[in-house]
């Protein structure tokens, strides 16, 4: 008898440890916030849940990724410093790491990709390495995977069918140099600002357009300021989840490989993810009252490359001039 009710003992601590496990009512030993700029719609922040499952499934629940979308963590600008100071963790970032790692201006160089399979040779390749390298070095920050974009697209309130159409247009970028020196190179009057204020500032009519692949046009509901999304394809780009070097150091061994390993599966799920929203982003934006312009790449692509040239580091022009050439 005294054999049987310690099994049913032992069998009731077994299964109340389960529950607290399973029910998260004991924490993990590794928080990590990851912090972004879309909305609880975009596939981005789709595959920071999906990341955040496969971490803590990879990790028996040691490791738990919080996410938080809509800059609620903070401003791009700002968790990137963040990280690089050991008070942010995560975050999904590109281009504008060149303002620490100036190669990282080569993942957005206006129509440096005619389409998704160049881009990913170039980012799977030496290229890639390269970048990846430089952001780790300088930025102290370590690309896990790299999200792939849909093209960037100008929005506006009268069609842009020209470059000449362009000429005085105030619109915003992203703090991005070779963003602002191609907007200028082709005549516009472009206007860094932080993603969280542009809708605001067209309501206002302190800007007149902006640019952005059409999922954030979306997400960011800009169809109820912007008539027209014109057909640019000014930008094939891709995007990293990236986590801060020094929180990833505070990991051991087998949660580096596990939150390495949850990377690449979450790398996978957002493509399929990509790919099958941007089939229907058009669609869903023209119900929205919006109206697709045809647009002339061939005069913005002209002049693309001699602003960017223009402007480009001398560090980085052979490497542009390359992507130019091929």
């Amino acid at each position: 008898m005294l054999r049987i009710n310690k099994k049913i003992a032992r069998l009731a601590i077994l299964g109340t440890l389960s529950f607290a496990f399973s029910s998260g009512l004991y924490a993990a030993d590794i928080t990590l916030k990851l912090g972004h700029l879309a909305n609880e719609d975009n596939v981005w922040h789709k595959a920071s849940l999906k990341f955040a499952e496969e971490v803590k499934s990879l990790t028996n629940g040691k490791v738990e990724v919080k996410v938080f979308p809509n800059d609620s963590l903070g401003k791009e600008m700002d968790l990137i410093n963040g990280m690089q100071l050991g008070t942010a963790d995560m975050t999904i970032t590109g281009e504008s790491l060149q303002n620490w790692a100036p190669k990282a201006a080569l993942l957005a160089i206006p129509y440096a990709f005619k389409d998704l399979a160049e881009m990913d040779k170039a980012v799977s390749g030496p290229l890639g390495e390269e970048i990846k390298k430089e952001i780790i070095e300088k930025a102290k920050i370590i690309p896990l995977a790299y999200f792939a974009r849909g093209p960037r697209y100008l929005t506006s309130n009268k069609p842009i069918k020209t470059v000449d159409d362009v000429k005085g247009l105030r619109m915003r970028v992203p703090n991005v140099p070779v963003f602002m020196q191609f907007w200028r190179g082709v005549g516009a009057q472009p206007t860094p600002m932080a993603f969280s204020e542009v809708f605001t500032s067209l309501q206002t009519g302190v800007i007149e357009a902006q640019e952005n692949p059409l999922a954030l046009i979306k997400s960011a509901s800009f169809f109820e300021v912007q008539k027209y999304v014109n057909r640019t394809a000014h930008v094939r780009s891709w995007i990293y989840l990236a986590i801060s070097q020094k929180s990833f150091n505070k990991l051991n061994a087998d949660q580096q490989k596990a939150v390495t390993e949850a990377a690449k599966r979450t790398q996978a799920y957002e493509r399929q993810l990509m790919l099958a929203d941007e089939q229907n982003l058009e669609a869903e934006l023209k119900a929205k009252g919006m109206t697709f312009v045809d647009t002339d790449q061939s005069g913005f692509a002209k002049k693309a490359k001699e602003a960017v040239l223009a402007a480009a580091k001398e560090e980085v022009k052979p490497t542009i001039q390359k992507l130019y050439a091929d």
